[in-house]
């Protein structure tokens, strides 16, 4: 059967009580109904506290708890990204949602076309305000070269 749950403030002064007031630890665990095991429980977790660090005491365990639930939130994330790179990042053979996977959406060359190690192939295409220049090497060849402004 649970009892009374009592607060650290509680718990301090049932403790001085027994301390100061120079009643028996019987009689104080009598008076507030709990048992002389709960008693030392208490004694060894705040003997030595007084009420002010107590209350300091149970902020810094607040704190302490909502770092670690932020941490583990954090961990959690970083966990869920680096599953989410490990699934796009390597090539499957179906298509995965991710891009650059060689799945389904993935452009093959037509037929006859030597295919360039099955990477994609990059081209730059000029866009709007680029110029084409033609001229020519230093070996006397023809270039046609896109310029931007």
């Amino acid at each position: 059967m649970k009892g009374k749950r009592y607060t650290t403030e509680q718990k301090i002064r049932i403790l001085w009580e027994a301390d100061t007031v120079g009643k028996t630890i019987l009689e104080v665990c009598r008076e507030h109904g709990i048992s002389e095991q709960t008693f030392h429980r208490w004694k060894r977790a705040f003997g030595m506290l007084e009420l002010d660090q107590a209350k300091q005491l149970k902020e810094l365990q607040k704190e302490n708890a909502k770092l670690k639930r932020m941490l583990a939130d954090e961990m959690l994330g970083k966990e869920l990204l680096k599953e989410a790179l490990e699934k796009c990042g390597k090539p499957r053979p179906q298509a995965t949602g991710c891009r650059g996977t060689g799945g389904e959406g993935a452009v093959q060359p037509p037929d006859g076309m030597p295919s360039s190690g099955g990477g994609p192939q990059h081209l730059r295409l000029p866009s709007q305000g680029t110029q084409r220049v033609a001229g020519k090497t230093a070996d006397g060849a023809a270039a046609d070269v896109a310029t931007s402004p």
